[in-house]
């Protein structure tokens, strides 16, 4: 070997070190930076390519994680970490069955390693049990409203449940405010007013389109919240910064209620019972973290079964499907979780007329309103998520003059300021979850637009203490192993 090789070879090393310090900090992005700087150097070392793969894990890129996982064992096909990195990947996408491969062939090249036998034998009930509930399905077209056959009203509440009552057929602000004061105690309400504030959502949610257009009279304001993620303090402490929703205090909430956080029943319940108290106050859009294949593996699903029961379960899926997709202030913001399109010429009306009621396909607009985030190049390339896409400034750009709108905002990545603004200024992403799963460190932030102007005022603030339960303390046990 030369000495310039030797050089590198060296050089690439010592980036990797400082990589390996930046990961361990929870700094992913600027691990990602100096892996990458290594791999330029030395591009044949297949533990750069892993560890790269780890990083955009903890970023939810998971598409990028596979890629280079993959690139590592094409490298060395006997590097186990390769495959265990992919497996890991695409568990977290919920593509199980791929998993599985990735798992067996860990448990090949390691025959005697425990951990892998474990993760493996996890993942084979993981794959039967997808097999069996496959097996069992109904298809969209015959199945039942689980709402419809429920009726509240017949529910008995007991004589010794001391927490907040509601006997009217309307759910009052006192009965909500007593409600916020039970969770703060990690307490529950009783199953009756929870069947009464999601069943009553449910009804205001059917009659709307998938798109809304927002009217915020001068003088008036409106906030923007995105990504809350089952944060129920931080969503405490927006209210404490900004007011409770009221009709002179309206909000948006851009999807990812749930989820990751381990409050996340506490978290729908409140958005849901404001949207009962003031229908024209309270908009929720659907994040990509508002369906069943989420629900399953990070947490929400285990925690409604936990804290409400099954059929809760069932329940929260079919709302989920009512909630609109994209919302519109005053014909000039366009407020959407994800993001763009891998077209051009979308109309807001192409929007409105979409048929929502399903979980999320994976393609077409929908997946690409709920699933896409904004790239710095121009033009289009293939999204580090493995689902829908990334697009650059002149996409925004031609979507706005498409539709005469001035501004995008956007949820569904984590900034480290808790907002970013991209795209020569047209595009800002707002992230509400602060310190996101108990250790990214990142800041929260909400919009405030004042109309006429519409200027969007970034309010940030930081996270607050929270009772010791973890996040995904609900999860997936699977995945949890691999957290």
């Amino acid at each position: 070997m030369d000495a310039n090789a030797n050089s590198d070879v060296q050089k690439a090393e010592e980036l990797k070190l400082k990589a390996n310090d930046a990961f361990k900090a929870n700094k992913f992005s600027q691990a990602i930076e100096l892996y990458s700087q290594a791999i330029e150097l030395n591009s044949t070392n297949a533990v750069y390519w892993a560890n790269r793969a780890f990083a955009h894990a903890k970023l939810e890129e998971y598409g990028s994680a596979v890629q280079d996982a993959t690139q590592a064992i094409e490298i060395d096909p006997r590097y186990s970490k390769g495959y265990y990195r992919r497996g890991a990947a695409y568990l977290a996408m919920g593509k199980i069955k791929e998993a599985l491969k990735d798992f067996q062939q860990v448990k090949k090249i390691c025959p005697n390693d425990p951990d892998a036998t474990r993760k493996l034998k996890e993942c084979e009930k993981a794959v039967q049990k997808i097999r069996f509930e496959e097996a069992i399905s109904v298809g969209d077209a015959e199945r039942r409203s689980v709402a419809d056959s429920i009726d509240y009203h017949i529910i008995e509440v007991e004589s010794q449940y001391a927490g907040p009552r509601n006997d009217g057929e309307e759910i009052t602000l006192d009965f909500v405010k007593a409600m916020l004061d039970e969770f703060k105690k990690q307490k529950c309400i009783h199953k009756r007013y929870a069947y009464q504030i999601v069943l009553n959502t449910l009804e205001l949610l059917r009659s709307m389109p998938s798109l809304i257009d927002v009217n915020v009279p001068n003088g008036g304001h409106f906030t923007v919240c995105g990504d809350v993620h089952g944060q129920y303090f931080d969503l405490l402490n927006i209210f404490e910064l900004n007011g409770l929703p009221s009709e002179e205090n309206p909000y948006l909430f851009n999807g990812d209620f749930v989820d990751r956080g381990s409050f996340s029943v506490e978290v729908i319940l409140t958005l849901f019972a404001f949207k009962c108290l003031y229908p024209k106050a309270m908009y929720l859009a659907r994040g990509n973290h508002e369906s069943k294949s989420m629900n399953k593996i990070y947490g929400f699903e285990g925690e409604v079964r936990s804290k409400l029961g099954e059929k809760f379960v069932e329940l929260f899926a079919e709302v989920f499907c009512w909630l609109p997709l994209a919302h519109v202030i005053n014909k000039k913001v366009f407020v959407v979780h994800g993001g763009l399109f891998s077209v051009d010429g979308v109309k807001l009306s192409d929007i409105r007329s979409i048929d929502r009621f399903c979980e999320p396909p994976e393609e077409g607009l929908m997946c690409e309103l709920l699933w896409s985030d904004p790239q710095p190049q121009l033009g289009r390339g293939p999204s580090k998520r493995g689902v829908a896409l990334s697009f650059g400034a002149d996409v925004t750009k031609k979507f706005l003059q498409d539709n005469d709108l001035d501004l995008v905002v956007r949820s569904h990545e984590v900034k480290d300021e808790g907002y970013e603004i991209e795209h020569d200024g047209k595009l800002i992403t707002v992230f509400s979850a602060p310190n996101y799963c108990d250790q990214m460190g990142n800041k929260g932030a909400f919009i405030r637009f004042t109309s006429p102007e519409l200027k969007p005022d970034i309010v940030t603030f930081s996270a607050v203490p929270h009772p010791d339960v973890k996040p995904m303390a609900y999860a997936n046990n699977f995945l949890r192993m691999f957290q």
